[in-house]
Order: structure tokens, then C-alpha cells, then sequence
């Protein structure tokens, strides 16, 4: 059963301006793992984390590294910590992702299942 969607787009060029700007802002949004990405495909992680907080009712106290996005394969979400918690107090248990990048934007969408 369909608990929750979220969708979220990014312009990438003003993303990465962002990071430029804001040098520590790849540290504070990112993990280790996904840091060394290109800046589209960092654009388009950024809209899966801010997907998943939509769809989880976007509570302030999430961490950004508490969602992750991982590489290697179809894209998956890894959630942990404070995200991981919203999401069983939910009580979702399974997430599907979409990502695209076109066009200067990059889009998530986001479906949580029970």
C-alpha cells in the first residue's frame, strides 16, 4: 500500500553555484560516498533527499546523511538514523526512486510503501 510520494526538481546550474559558494555545503548534504559525484548527479541526490522528506512529512530534525543515494545499479535509497526512524514510525518498508537530469534540472520522485 501507497503511504506517501515526493517529488522535488533542481535547477543543477544553480546547485552547483551553491556548492562553489558554499564550499562546506557538499560536506554538510552529502556522505562520504556520494561526495566525489559529478555536480548533476549531486543536483539530482539532492532532490531524492528532499523527495524523501516530503514524503515523510518533512520533519525538521533529519540529518541530510541519514539518506543516501546509492550508485552501482538501479538508484536505492539507504536511510538511517533519523530518516529511518520517521520512515518505521510511518511504517514504511520499502521506497522506490526515480532520478533524471535534463534540460539544466534534475528531479527525484519518491514512492513509500507499507
Amino acid at each position: 500500500m501507497i503511504v506517501a510520494v515526493g517529488v522535488d526538481v533542481v535547477d543543477m546550474d544553480r546547485f552547483a553555484a551553491s556548492l562553489v559558494r558554499v564550499p562546506r555545503l557538499r560536506d554538510r548534504l552529502f556522505t562520504a560516498d556520494e561526495r566525489h559525484l559529478p555536480d548533476q548527479s549531486l543536483a539530482a541526490r539532492f532532490a531524492a533527499k528532499e523527495a524523501v522528506a516530503k514524503a515523510l512529512g518533512a520533519p525538521g530534525d533529519l540529518r541530510w546523511h541519514d539518506c543516501a543515494v546509492t550508485s552501482g545499479g538501479p538508484p536505492a535509497l539507504l536511510l538511517t538514523g533519523t530518516v529511518a526512524a520517521r520512515a518505521a514510525e510511518l511504517g514504511i518498508t520499502c521506497w522506490h526512486l526515480s532520478l533524471s537530469h535534463d534540460g539544466g534540472l534534475a528531479v527525484a520522485f519518491v514512492v513509500a510503501e507499507r
